[in-house]
């Protein structure tokens, strides 16, 4: 029999206090509705939630009910626990909070629950499932990868955590149950942003990063090989520390009964979200929620300035953004600002508020003080640092000369109509059928081998057939049964429609030829108008740069537009044009991508002059470049090359490369017009 492995002790985590205290404050109270944590890989945001679990306090159930209903609140029960509980007293237990971890390759039935399969098809009854959703709730969903999460199962999560209960209807089954969990999600911002329906949906967000501090990393390394070494030994030395932090979950969980809000603090929050122009009202709310259970954390029934202020800067950061590509970085100084302006005003509207928030500020003691984590200060990251220093002008480079890029301008949507073709990728844009059991179950058909059986539409065919069936059996000496009784013929397979993935590649000539400040510009504004169509379908998007005698990929594929853009606003100019070689790294990458997977819909976005002076073998590099671009043809890339050439001296050479590529030409100025749309969502279809 083995030994089930300790978790890491949550307070042996080192640094990372403001995560830590978002956590805290959801255990607290799980009406702030949940955390999502956005880090590079490495930073204990894993360890961090699954640690979180032990200091959870244990909770009364329901015996034998699959939801876990609450037996002191009906409000919070199922159908079967509020029919039971009329005959008397329901029998109850106590038992751990569960962490339930999601998937991001989990289905849909996995997740909300399905008909029993077994139970259906051995006693002829229908019978429900519960799925993921059933086992959390009253505890703690964790969906690593969120950001990688498909769009049907962000659909599903939505509806959960908006209403506290999950409905299925499906299979000839209705079922509604309670679904109320703090949902916790972990995610690479490098691999690609969130659903803003879903991102809004997180109470609080937060941002870390590794340790810069030495002593502090060595002392990660000492306690991570410790645990190794001896796991249990390890946990038992931090038994206590964690202990102490249970305890004090469930005193500030007594003490929040007891916070109250004030007209004032409310003045202050509404006036701190009309400045920052947060929209919706979800972020007040959870700003006053936050507040609150940070003051039962720190033992006080008050709400002083201090708990609004850090409740905004773990409830606004992920609230901040209206456009794509703006690049919010919301100061934490700014808030703190924010707020006392806010404050200020609230005192000078109403004196004896701002009397008593003045004395509650007085309260708050040292000692007190010093039981809060401290925020972390917001730094600049050198790669932001660097995006900002090259938006306000050109730099220098060893590679050449940094252009800063115009505004981007209004691209139109690419379109596409659902086709029939069976893939096995996911994507965003366009509805296609899937062989995956992770698509929406939308039909059946018959076919030779069933590997996703479509009970309700098996058990339709068969149904006619039973009493015969039956009969037949009696009279050849087979037992009869309840059961349904199926043969090969009434099998019926699930059709599912997910939506298929684009990847774009974006191949942008940066040599001398384009260096020119107003034409680079110009080039750098066209991407942007293009990342930000890419942005609002969700494709996976590459940026490949060619000069001198090279090509750089700057952009792996992915879903993170605004990496992309940080990237493109460091792209260095200068040196001769290897186009050849441009085409065919970006031809790579895409090939790549549809190796990972072959479902993917490869396109490619060549910016160029169409004027190239180096090869990469004998050929003449104006031929070469025809050449790898009749090959990108041949292995069915789409290709749409946009002329960056001035119209008074246009040679026709990107005009003549877009003939070899098979692909659709236009010129920089053409980007604004409509046709752009219209020929692109002909040539996607064209190639489904």
């Amino acid at each position: 029999m083995s030994v089930k492995r300790p978790v890491y002790p949550f307070s042996a985590i080192v640094g990372q206090e403001r995560l830590k205290l978002a956590l805290l404050l959801n255990a607290v109270n799980p009406r702030i509705g949940g955390v999502l944590i956005r880090g590079e890989k490495g930073t204990a945001k894993s360890t961090a939630v699954r640690a979180l679990t032990r200091l959870l306090p244990q909770i009364t159930v329901v015996v034998n009910c699959p939801y876990s209903c609450p037996p002191e609140h009906p409000a919070g029960m199922c159908a079967t626990c509020l029919s039971q509980r009329e005959g008397g007293p329901l029998p109850t237990t106590l038992r751990p909070t569960r962490l339930v971890e999601l998937p991001v390759s989990a289905s849909e039935d996995r997740v909300v629950g399905s008909l029993d399969l077994e139970h259906a098809i051995t006693e002829g009854e229908r019978r429900f499932e519960p799925g993921l959703l059933a086992q959390v709730n009253r505890g703690l969903l964790y969906v690593d990868e969120v950001n990688l999460l498909d769009d049907h199962l962000v659909d599903v999560l939505l509806d959960a955590v908006a209403m506290g209960v999950n409905t299925v209807e499906r299979e000839g089954i209705s079922v509604s149950h309670p679904a109320r969990f703090i949902l916790v999600g972990t995610m690479n911002p490098e691999e690609g942003e969130l659903r803003p329906q879903l991102l809004d949906r997180f109470g609080l967000a937060v941002d870390i990063s590794g340790l810069t501090n030495m002593a502090d990393r060595m002392a990660v390394i000492q306690r991570r090989l410790a645990y190794e070494e001896n796991p249990a030994a390890f946990a038992e030395h931090w038994y206590a520390a964690d202990q102490q932090l249970a305890e004090r979950i469930l005193a500030a969980q007594q003490l929040l009964r007891q916070v109250q809000l004030q007209t004032e603090d409310m003045a202050i929050v509404a006036g701190l979200a009309l400045e920052m122009k947060v929209d919706g009202h979800r972020a007040d709310l959870t700003i006053l929620e936050t507040a609150r259970t940070h003051a039962a954390w720190l033992g006080r029934t008050f709400i002083t300035t201090d708990d609004i202020r850090l409740a905004a800067q773990l409830a606004l950061p992920h609230r901040m953004r209206r456009q794509p590509f703006a690049e919010v970085q919301v100061d934490e100084n700014k808030i703190g600002e924010a707020v006392e302006r806010s404050a200020k005003l609230v005192s000078e509207t109403s004196p004896n508020g701002g009397e008593q928030k003045k004395n509650h500020l007085s309260d708050n003691t040292p000692d007190t003080a010093e039981a809060m984590p401290s925020p972390q200060p917001s730094t600049p990251t050198p790669s932001s640092t660097s995006a900002s220093a090259s938006s306000t002008g050109a730099q220098r480079t060893p590679d050449g000369q940094i252009q800063h890029a115009a505004d981007p301008f209004q691209t139109h949507r690419i379109e596409g109509q659902r086709d029939q073709q069976k893939r096995r990728a996911g994507g965003r844009r366009s509805r296609t059928r899937t062989t995956r059991k992770s698509g929406r179950y939308v039909g059946n058909e018959t076919v030779v081998r069933v590997t996703d059986l479509a009970l309700d539409a098996t058990m339709r065919v068969a149904a006619p057939y039973q009493r015969h069936r039956r009969e037949h059996g009696a009279a050849t000496g087979a037992p009869s049964a309840r059961r349904m009784l199926l043969q090969r013929s009434d099998l019926r397979q699930k059709i599912r429609v997910r939506r298929t993935r684009n990847a774009v590649c974006f191949v942008v000539d940066a040599s001398w030829s384009m260096a020119a400040e107003e034409r680079m510009q110009a080039t750098k504004a066209a991407i942007l108008a293009l990342l930000r169509e890419a942005y609002q379908r969700r494709d996976s998007v590459g940026l490949v740069c060619f000069q001198r005698t090279y090509a750089s990929v700057l952009l792996p594929l992915t879903n993170s537009v605004e990496l992309a853009q940080r990237c493109l606003r460091q792209m260095p100019t200068g040196g001769k044009t290897p186009l050849a070689r441009g085409m065919l790294t970006g031809y790579e990458m895409l090939e790549r991508a549809r190796r990972n997977n072959p479902e993917v819909i490869p396109l490619m976005v060549l910016i160029t002059d169409g004027q190239a002076n180096v090869a990469m073998g004998l050929l003449p590099p104006q031929q070469e470049a025809y050449h790898i671009a009749a090959y990108i043809a041949a292995q069915q890339v789409y290709a749409i090359a946009i002329d960056t050439e001035q119209p008074n001296f246009d040679r026709g050479l990107t005009r003549q490369l877009a003939h070899f590529l098979e692909g659709e030409y236009y010129h920089l100025n053409d980007l604004q017009d409509d046709r752009l749309a219209r020929v692109v969502r002909s040539q996607l279809q064209r190639l489904r």
